[in-house]
């Protein structure tokens, strides 16, 4: 279990790294877990450790979101004054990623179809 806390922490820590030293306006937490997909791609399967720890973190995840409620209801006079920004900010951005999830599930699934033929039983 350490290992896998290890992993998942080292992974973040070189996203972080990689981030500093190039100057990408990316969280490092994203390439970290890029950097973890790609090790888990190549290494084929998730080990059993890091999929316990990984379900461990998934099953509390509501717990990080504690201070970011607080945060909100600390700030909720700003966020009364500039509803319009943050209304069209939380719509704009849903709007955005429901379309990109759609083109790459057409693209996925395009991509599949001519790699190993239909999928599921489509035609």
């Amino acid at each position: 279990m350490i290992g896998a806390i290890t992993l998942l922490l080292g992974c973040q820590l070189l996203g972080e790294l990689f981030i500093a030293a190039t100057g990408w306006p990316l969280p490092g937490p994203v390439v970290g877990m890029v950097i973890l997909f790609t090790g888990l791609m190549i290494h084929g399967k998730v080990p059993a450790p890091v999929a316990a720890v990984s379900d461990t973190l998934l099953r509390n995840l509501s717990l990080l979101f504690i201070p970011a409620g607080v945060g909100v209801m600390l700030h909720l006079s700003l966020i009364e004054r500039e509803w319009i920004g943050v209304t069209a900010a939380l719509i704009g951005s849903t709007a955005i990623t429901v379309v990109l999830t759609a083109l790459l599930m057409v693209g996925l699934k395009k991509f599949t179809r001519v790699g190993q033929g239909s999928v599921g039983g489509d035609s």
